[in-house]
């Protein structure tokens, strides 16, 4: 509405490599947002840093040579003559000066090291750098956005993107390393697709250090992996080819036709069909199927495909203005709410936050900014998960007034009392974090999930959205079909729980992977207790 109304892999065929883990069972965290802002600058400080010392060397070598031009033309006379030469006394006591004093002072400055303040900046920032893991971490948000978001290899590399104000773009040494990466874990879908564009971008005449036999040797094995026999051999004569001394290219090639044969034979067929010359795109082969049985349908809905929104369904929705039940509160100025959804009902306010405010508790986060966690269902104790990719921090009253203000609009707006509930917690999430679909209730097999906090289940669920996100980062309810995408200031707002105490488990919900920006959120889990008077218990198990 408007508001104008560990295994090592086969060393035979394949790159010899340590496989740390699967790859969908560890998704590493990236820095968040204002690390990688405080990095940008980190870097602009060491190039600074690097000119100067360039610089220095320069002028050092700028004085070597000059000296070394002056004793050039010197020595060159003197040698023809030697005895002429010093046959004049001034010649024969500047030769003492020199070699006593002035060869020791050039080769004092050939000693003097002009790298000390570059090494030095290098060390104080170091400590801050980002480790092999984060590198890991990096490249796996990449491989996820590609899969949520069905972008090819070749859109990355050559950074086209929705919503990109800047252009970057991947080299062939870049592809290989995601290709490796992804070899390492054993996810040999995505090392065929990053082997696959590294081999394109080298073909199309593109320079690199990896030599072009590395990229056909990982990508025919990988082929291999993903059961396309007739390609992995293509792919293996063809590195034969530029490499007829390979280690192991002759025998892998024998192997994959003995298999070709073996499997024409058990088919019946006397001759294998030519290789599928078509480059390998994201549906040539199937992706392989993870932990997480809703994935095409929360994917879909993080690309805004699927979404359920019916005109009937959309007839239903209204907007209004919201004064908590003639709050003096918000009396003068009550709070704009539409309705996103009706059944589970979720309302979103517009204006639940200034842009100051939001300034004001991204300040109060980031020195507290920590990788997300989520409550162990089986001990209470906070931990982190494979699943949720960000950074969060606790935010108390005590920390600055504007947390005190928000806890009480959200008690305002929601009718629900907010003594009970947990501290408001801020998210950051970068490039490719991601909450995958999880409960914010405790379901009856999680009996002692908040029972060290003894205020109960997780009623509801209030989400600030301080920023806007160029691409990506819905919160989307695969249930039902739902996604709703951040809008700064907004919130939005539903229950988990029936008025019976029952989860509703409709409202399993996720955060999807920023495909391009930033996106901050608050969010506040109100409790049952203190809700007795405020929400009644309803009648029936639903209601």
């Amino acid at each position: 509405p408007l508001w104008a109304i560990i295994m090592v892999t086969n060393v035979f065929f394949g790159p010899l490599v340590i496989s740390l883990s699967f790859f969908y069972a560890t998704i590493l965290p990236s820095p968040f947002t204002g690390q990688m802002t405080d990095l940008i600058f980190a870097e602009r400080e060491l190039v600074q840093s690097l000119k100067e010392y360039i610089e220095a060397e320069e002028l050092k070598l700028e004085a070597v040579k000059s000296w070394a031009n002056k004793l050039d033309m010197l020595t060159h006379a003197s040698t023809s003559d030697p005895e002429g030469f010093l046959a004049h006394p001034v010649n024969a006591y500047k030769l003492m000066k020199r070699l006593n004093t002035e060869w020791s002072e050039l080769e004092s400055l050939v000693l003097q090291d002009p790298s000390d303040g570059f090494i030095s900046n290098m060390s104080v920032h170091r400590q801050n750098f980002p480790d092999e893991e984060d590198e890991k971490g990096a490249a796996k948000a990449l491989m996820r956005l590609q899969d949520t978001y069905k972008l090819d290899s070749e859109s990355f590399s050559k950074g086209k993107l929705p919503g990109v104000r800047y252009n970057a773009q991947l080299t062939v040494d870049d592809c290989f390393d995601m290709g490796k990466l992804a070899y390492n874990e054993n996810d040999y879908y995505h090392s065929v697709l990053w082997m696959q564009q590294a081999l394109r971008q080298m073909d199309s005449g593109e320079d690199a250090k990896t030599p072009k036999a590395d990229i056909l040797d990982y990508l025919s094995y990988s082929v291999y992996q993903m059961g396309d026999l007739s390609r992995a051999i293509e792919l293996t004569r063809r590195l034969v080819a530029i490499d007829p001394s390979h280690q192991r290219a002759e025998g892998n090639l024998r192997y994959f036709e003995r298999l070709l044969s073996k499997e024409l034979r058990d088919l019946g067929r006397s001759q294998q069909e030519p290789a599928d010359e078509r480059p390998i795109q994201l549906d040539t082969y199937e992706r392989p199927k993870d932990y997480l049985p809703e994935r095409e349908v929360y994917e879909a809905l993080c690309r805004g495909e699927g979404v359920k929104m019916t005109s009937k369904r959309r007839s239903r929705l209204l907007c209004r203005y919201q004064d908590g039940n003639r709050n003096p509160r918000l009396l003068l100025k009550p709070m704009k709410e539409e309705d996103e959804w009706d059944s589970p009902h979720i309302v979103r306010f517009l204006e639940a936050l200034s842009d100051e405010e939001i300034k004001k508790i991204k300040e109060l986060a980031k020195p507290k900014l920590a990788r997300a966690t989520v409550r162990d269902p089986n001990t209470g104790v906070l931990t982190v998960a494979h699943y949720r990719v960000s950074k969060s921090a606790w935010l108390e009253e005590e920390d600055d007034p504007v947390i005190a203000r928000v806890n009480q609009r959200i008690e305002d707006v929601t009718g629900l009392s907010v003594n009970t509930a947990e501290l408001l917690q801020v998210a950051n999430y970068g490039v490719g974090g991601q909450y995958e679909p999880h409960y914010d209730f405790s379901r009856k097999d999680e009996p002692d999930a908040f029972k060290s906090l003894g205020t109960g289940n997780r009623v509801a669920t209030f989400l600030n959205y301080m920023s806007d996100v160029e691409a990506g980062g819905a919160t989307v309810f695969p249930d039902f079909g739902a996604a709703f995408w951040p809008r700064k200031g907004t919130a939005v707002f539903w229950y988990n729980l029936f008025k019976s105490g029952e989860g509703d488990y409709r409202t399993r919900h996720a955060a999807c992977p920023v495909l391009v920006g930033s996106k901050w959120v608050s969010n506040k889990w109100i409790h049952e207790r203190g809700q007795e008077f405020r929400r009644p218990c309803g009648l029936t198990e639903e209601d």
